[in-house]
């Protein structure tokens, strides 16, 4: 006779062999997700080759320089504000004019814009008080006032914490001469504005969001713009009606961009690349920020968010580590993280320093792996409910990326309350040399 096995013995190798065949499952995962993400950074490489080439064969000036109106919606104090806006006033083209727009007449940016334009005499400038915004995204709701002021056919949209080179209109604008080009927008380089933190931000606008657009032009051409810079011309502009119906989106500059390409006008990325300043430097408002800028996108681009998962490396790497050191194959797993490591750190220098050519991309590759790491970490956070927060207020996000307010600040509600004027835009300023 052979002797029996106990109940409780037989149940623990049971449970160990289930272990076993998890943590094998678990390195194979890990396997998969770096040829996905490696399969990624090919990409990256083909569309970081194409856009430095399609750079190479652009001609210098602009044959025809048409008057254009820059708009420049401005909220408050700012790291570089100054700087920043100044960047606007030095640029080197023959006929443009500014309008800056905020909800009140003593915004303290507006007080910086009125400062730098007593320096740059030559250059007509507007100042509009927009008053309380009706619907949920007060940038937009500016910006249909602002729009109401504009001279020219030719516009540009650019952020507050935006800085330019002289050059910067002659180059968006020249692709706007061709009348099927509806919309151009720029890559743009993360500048860091102090701590580790906003390092960490500048990193993933240099390299993430870089990496993402390129492939994006690559594989299906423009159907989308970046809010930091959006040229536009007034036909195309008027044909999906305007600024008004983006007031309702979170992610309004996707949503512009889909406009014009649906309606049949190209969008084109331009290829100046432009400064995009941090000015979240505190872990809170950083992952606030970024989570908020996540959720945006999955329910923007529902099946293009999903497959972002398979782009990141860290994360199969870290798995490839744990699963291999916990079946004692301490060389695979090792392996597995090291060539993670190894893909983010080519990526940072592929996309952030041979597309947007960020020194600090090259610096900080270092770095990158944790950025990377902590990407799909916001991804994640991303499937977790549907609600952002965005300066005070909570807004739920419906489908398309629609915002509606569930629950107002109480500076928001008091505004609401003394705010008698909130849909007449008034002009505060008007000067033209």
């Amino acid at each position: 006779m052979y002797p029996v096995a106990a109940p409780d013995a037989t149940r623990k190798c049971a449970f160990r062999e289930l272990g076993m065949m998890f943590l094998k499952l678990l390195l194979l995962v890990a396997a998969a997700g770096l040829v996905t993400s490696t399969g990624y950074l090919l990409l990256v490489m083909i569309a970081s080759a194409r856009f430095r080439r399609n750079q190479r064969r652009e001609t210098e000036g602009v044959a025809d320089c048409p008057p254009v109106t820059l708009l420049k919606p401005v909220c408050g104090m700012e790291p570089d504000l100054e700087a920043n806006l100044a960047s606007f006033f030095e640029q080197q083209y023959p006929s443009f004019e500014i309008i800056f727009g905020a909800r009140h007449a003593d915004d303290p940016a507006l007080e910086v814009a009125r400062r730098i334009s007593s320096k740059y005499p030559a250059v007509p400038v507007k100042i509009v008080a927009t008053g309380e915004p009706l619907r949920p995204n007060a940038k937009v709701c500016s910006l249909v006032k602002m729009y109401a002021h504009a001279a020219h056919d030719y516009l540009i949209v650019s952020d507050s914490d935006v800085h330019v080179e002289p050059n910067y209109i002659a180059e968006v604008v020249r692709p706007l001469l061709d009348p099927g080009n509806g919309l151009v927008t720029c890559l743009y380089r993360g500048v860091a504005t102090g701590g580790l933190w906003s390092k960490l931000e500048a990193l993933g606008m240099s390299i993430e969001m870089t990496s993402g657009a390129i492939v994006a032009n690559l594989l299906e051409g423009m159907k989308f713009a970046l809010g930091p810079t959006m040229a536009v011309r007034r036909d195309a502009l008027d044909a999906v009606g305007g600024f008004e119906p983006l007031a309702d989106y979170c992610a309004d500059d996707y949503v512009l961009g889909r406009d014009v390409s649906d309606g049949g006008r190209r969008v084109v990325m331009s290829h100046h690349v432009i400064d995009h300043v941090v000015i979240n430097r505190s872990f809170a408002c950083s992952m606030r920020h970024q989570i908020r800028w996540m959720k945006s996108t999955r329910f923007s681009r529902r099946a293009g968010h999903a497959g972002t998962a398979l782009t990141f490396a860290m994360p199969f790497g870290l798995l490839g580590l744990l699963a291999g050191g916990a079946l004692h194959l301490w060389v695979i797993g090792i392996s597995l993280f090291a060539a993670a490591y190894l893909n983010r750190v080519i990526m940072a220098i592929v996309a952030g320093w041979g597309v947007v050519r960020d020194s600090q991309a090259v610096r900080l590759a270092w770095l990158y792996p944790l950025r990377d790491l902590m990407g799909v970490g916001f991804w994640c956070a991303s499937y977790c409910g549907r609600q952002i927060e965005w300066r005070g207020d909570w807004y739920r996000l419906e489908q398309g990326g629609r915002m509606v307010l569930v629950r107002p600040s109480a500076a928001t509600v008091a505004r609401s309350l003394s705010d008698t004027e909130a849909a007449t835009p008034t002009v505060v300023a008007d000067h033209y040399s």
